[in-house]
């Protein structure tokens, strides 16, 4: 499912869940009234969500006429008026909540993520997601991931390999899982709790490992044991208050579960204004 596919699914699963039979309140306002409508932020953020934002009105509307005064992926601030709307003042008042949804929810992560990359500016490690997400929202939330500059880890558990701790009991050891797992064609990765672990995914050929919940001296030794023969990533009691820390042991990227799954969505408001009736 491609981007512009994806958008449309959501967008129509959130307006059949807020408008259910139909909006009764709207359906107070004139049919023919016609509104204009700013859209401000009261914080320092990220814009992300346009798309679905727009596809909200669009549904209802399919004349509604937005102007963006910011491009997605752009720093806006409290104030700012982010974009103007005008059409049909039902379909406004009707697509408002889902489609803000979208945009504080997606500019929140946007907004988190870009915090963490700001952290590890100077060091050579990357931001990867994870895949602890809202259901049913996954490609959107990795989609904000990348809009704040960080990097998406595999959509989901079709397109990669990620062997875990109770794989590896279940295929006999990490020797025996990576056996299978060079069957396919997809990437591998294999999470390791420990330096031994670690040396035996290093003798079974591993080339991307996860460092699992790995303290600073840890992460050290990882990275000097290692020397390049594998991609290393470090996962687990990762916040903004360590991050940097944990880059500058020379890790190659750091998972953050909560860029996803701890979501706070960003602060907007929708002024609307009667322009006329039709």
């Amino acid at each position: 499912m491609d981007l512009f596919e994806t958008v449309e699914k959501d967008v129509e699963a959130a307006l059949l869940e807020d408008i259910g039979s139909g909006d009764v309140t709207a359906d107070l306002v004139p049919v023919d009234a016609i509104a204009t409508a700013a859209v401000i932020s009261r914080v320092d953020a990220v814009l992300c969500g346009i798309l679905w934002f727009e596809a909200c009105f669009r549904r209802l509307d399919p004349a509604v006429e937005i102007t963006w005064r910011f491009p997605e992926g752009a720093p806006i601030g409290p104030d700012d008026v982010i974009c103007t709307v005008e059409g049909n003042a039902r379909a406004l008042l009707t697509a408002e909540r889902s489609a803000l949804n979208f945009l504080q929810l997606l500019s929140g992560i946007s907004t988190k993520t870009r915090q963490y990359v700001l952290m590890l500016e100077g060091t050579k490690a990357v931001v990867m997601d994870t895949r602890k997400t809202l259901p049913g929202l996954r490609f959107a939330q990795k989609y904000a991931v990348r809009m704040g500059g960080g990097r998406n880890q595999r959509m989901g558990l079709y397109d990669a390999i990620l062997v875990k701790e109770n794989h590896i009991l279940a295929c006999g050891g990490i020797k025996g899982a990576l056996e299978a797992a060079s069957k396919s064609s997809l990437p591998v990765q294999i999470e390791v709790e420990s330096m031994e672990e670690l040396k035996q995914a290093l003798e079974s050929g591993a080339k991307l490992i996860l460092l699992d919940n790995f303290d600073l001296e840890g992460l050290k030794h990882a990275v000097d044991y290692t020397a390049g023969r594998a991609i290393l990533e470090a996962s687990g009691g990762v916040n903004l208050e360590t991050v940097r820390s944990i880059a500058e042991t020379g890790v190659d990227r750091i998972s953050i579960g909560a860029l996803t799954k701890d979501v706070e969505a960003i602060d907007l408001s929708m002024r609307l204004e009667l322009s006329m009736l039709a």
